[in-house]
């Protein structure tokens, strides 16, 4: 049974760390919206930089916000790790999120202050690794999530992975309203990672084009292609083509590259997007997102509360 979470927040729902976009702009407009709030460590090109944006983070918050969450690479080929870990015990961000390797190399460090670790993991077989490391909790990318997605339809991925693992379960891959945010917890998750709403959000550092693509944009304006990085991701169809790529003759390179100044530039020119877009239909604070996602998810409880009751009188 999964123990309480143990931070206070206004909804179960984390903002979650999207390459290029994923600011502290972002990270504390979450966190004070009363959700978690979360960046990748890579999106800030040294370790100089990443102090910089830990310290403004940590003295923007107090207490009584949401959670801040670091996303870090622990891939061998991340050669800032042991930099970016010492920064991570020197600011103790609540939860620290691996990705693209094992969760080992930071368990010491975070549960050494009393943070959760948790593992990004897109299929059943990496979710059985991150079980056996001993991770607090796994943010499960699903299909219907942006940029590097995964296969697994939500709702199958969380009642598979509770079959043997009793953690903190957060889904991530088309929820884009509090609906299914709701919909998620009573599913099984604790929490839903969530980045597509959040990318025409003010505080987001997407461009201005890029979020006014994915306001104007559906999901019939997306390609999952491994076109553009070597793994299937994402990709927002209008903008392979202002690229002056042919969506139908698009082939994937020879190796995989998620990182280095090639892969920026692909990232700065080729916008990613989840199956949520129809949910976006303005450029917002992420105050005024988070207050329409907490009344649609207490819509969604009363309506099934009312569906329920309604069970129960022609039983």
């Amino acid at each position: 049974m999964t123990a309480p979470f143990p931070f206070k927040m206004r909804l179960p729902v984390i903002s979650a760390p999207m390459f290029l976009v994923s600011g502290p702009e972002l990270v504390i407009a979450a966190a004070k919206a009363g959700i978690g709030g979360a960046f990748p460590t890579p999106n800030c090109r040294t370790s100089a930089e990443l102090d910089a944006w830990m310290g403004q983070i940590t003295d923007a918050l107090s207490p009584d916000n949401g959670p801040w969450v670091a996303n870090l690479i622990t891939h061998s080929t991340n050669a800032r790790l042991a930099d970016d870990l010492a920064l991570v015990a020197e600011y103790k961000p609540q939860i620290v999120i691996t990705a693209l390797g094992s969760p080992k190399p930071v368990m010491e460090t975070v549960k050494s202050y009393g943070g959760l670790v948790f593992a990004d993991v897109v299929n059943m077989a990496l979710a059985r690794k991150a079980a056996a490391a001993g991770v607090d909790g796994m943010a499960c990318i699903s299909a219907g999530a942006g940029g590097h997605t995964g296969h697994l339809n939500p709702f199958a991925f969380i009642s598979a992975i509770r079959d043997f693992f009793d953690g903190y379960i957060a889904v991530g891959g088309g929820i884009a309203d509090g609906a299914g945010v709701a919909g998620a917890i009573a599913a099984g998750a604790d929490l839903v990672y969530m980045g597509t709403r959040f990318l025409a959000a003010t505080e987001s550092r997407a461009q201005d084009g890029y979020k006014a693509m994915v306001v104007d944009s559906g999901p019939d304006d997306l390609l999952v292609s491994p076109a553009i990085t070597g793994t299937n991701a994402s990709w927002l169809i209008p903008s392979l083509v202002a690229a002056g790529l042919d969506p139908k003759e698009l082939s994937a390179p020879v190796t995989r590259d998620y990182s280095g100044d090639a892969a920026h530039k692909r990232w700065q020119d080729i916008w990613a997007a989840g199956q949520g877009l129809q949910s976006i239909d303005a450029v917002l604070p992420t105050a005024q997102i988070v207050d329409r996602l907490e009344a649609e998810y207490w819509t969604a409880i009363d309506r099934f509360a009312a569906h329920s009751r309604a069970m129960e009188m022609t039983s």
